[in-house]
């Protein structure tokens, strides 16, 4: 999805005194509080992170030995002395001195441009489609973004959009839509106000079989992945015939050997 996207980040994470026995679960406690909310500095909403202390020394000594003589033998006894972790942080000033600890972290952020989305459809009505993104992020299309190409019909479901043109052209409760995303509340947490009114907009499914440009994206993005699969596939090939045939070569030995028997 275009709105996904990985990101590297050198922080500086300000920690109470309290937490300096285990800096890395306060560490990761931290930044999960940041978890599903909008953050500018990310500029978009952090859905996933994995976090690495910068200025961490693990100093290990494993070759220490301690000899003890009994009754003249000797005894010589192999012990691995561990060294605590050792972490440079820096302490600010102030009544509570908070001490700052350096972290590289690998981000997954949400972040939507005005560009094409995917969504699913869950709930629509004659002047409004409502949509969400990776099950979290609320899409609102109003009847101003709904092209006139589609017509509303009253079913038992709740209704659906049928398009004019196309009859089997249809977007309804569960449908996944491809739309353009025309703004994004922050203060609400990315919800995201959307468009049908461009062209190559949708019916995903629809779009897939009758619209040219969007069929050649997709196949253009799992051109890759088919050809993975098909190698993948040949070798399972290769792999099974090479098996049968040692069984045929098993099988035919053990024949000739009950024959000979015989």
């Amino acid at each position: 999805m275009e709105a996904l996207r990985e990101a590297e980040a050198e922080l500086t994470v300000y920690l109470h005194p309290s937490n300096a026995a285990d800096v890395r679960r306060a560490v990761a406690r931290q930044l999960s509080a940041l978890l599903f909310s909008y953050e500018e500095r990310f500029d978009g909403v952090l859905l996933a992170h994995n976090t690495k202390l910068v200025d961490e020394d693990n100093k290990d000594e494993d070759n220490k030995d301690n000899k003890g003589e009994v009754e003249g033998k000797k005894k010589v006894k192999k012990v691995k002395i561990l060294r605590p972790k050792i972490l440079r942080a820096k302490i600010l000033n102030g009544l509570v001195p908070y001490f700052g600890v350096r972290v590289h972290s690998s981000l997954l952020v949400f972040s939507p441009k005005p560009d094409m989305i995917l969504g699913k459809v869950e709930m629509l009505r004659k002047g409004s489609i409502h949509a969400v993104i990776l099950g979290i992020f609320s899409v609102a299309i109003m009847s101003d973004d709904i092209s006139e190409k589609f017509k509303f019909k009253r079913k038992s479901d709740g209704g659906r959009f049928v398009s004019r043109s196309d009859r089997q052209h249809v977007i309804k409760r569960g449908t996944m839509i491809r739309f353009l995303v025309k703004g994004v509340d922050t203060e609400m947490n990315c919800h995201i106000t959307g468009s049908l009114i461009p062209p190559h907009t949708g019916s995903m499914r629809w779009l897939s079989v009758h619209d040219a440009e969007y069929a050649a994206e997709i196949n253009g993005r799992s051109r890759d992945g088919s050809i993975k699969i098909e190698q993948n596939e040949q070798e399972h090939r290769i792999l099974k015939n090479e098996d049968s045939m040692v069984k045929s070569e098993r099988t035919h030995k053990s024949r000739k050997r009950s024959i000979e028997n015989r």
